[in-house]
């Protein structure tokens, strides 16, 4: 093996900062964070999750999703429906769905840069090896 596994670790951890630095920075402009768009992603590829699901698809904890969401919805970007029992469900507003197309146009155009360096063989290659390593990781 020419590289060891702590160098491949490293590799990967400074890969995904240098991702989420540089889409925070490309974002700044419409005013919403990385961690806003992705609230608003996984909410509108799962628009049924609960606060703990959207909490954990985003890896974070239920009060700092709790949180996050006060702030989204303080901003017009969320709201509150009820669901099932005493759970509460969120909903993109207009105004959110219009950032999240936005700053998904933008998260693309810095994940492309970033990747450039790759052929298409070798991007799916990546993919290939990422979804040995982590099945169901579609997050």
């Amino acid at each position: 093996m020419s590289h060891s596994l702590a160098r491949i670790a490293l590799d990967i951890k400074r890969l995904q900062t240098r991702h989420h630095r540089g889409i925070d920075a490309a974002l700044k402009p419409l005013g919403i964070s990385l961690v806003q768009w992705d609230a608003l992603r996984h909410l509108h590829e799962n628009p049924d999750a609960s606060l703990h699901d959207l909490a954990t698809m985003t890896f974070q904890s239920d009060q700092a999703f709790g949180t996050l969401a006060q702030r989204m919805i303080d901003r017009g970007l969320l709201e509150r429906m009820p669901g099932p029992g005493r759970a509460v469900r969120h909903r993109i507003t207009k105004k959110g769905e219009w950032l999240r197309v936005e700053a998904q146009h933008i998260v693309d155009g810095v994940l492309k840069q970033s990747l450039a360096p790759l052929s298409a063989a070798e991007l799916d290659q990546l993919g290939g090896l990422l979804t040995k390593l982590v099945p169901g990781g579609d997050g």
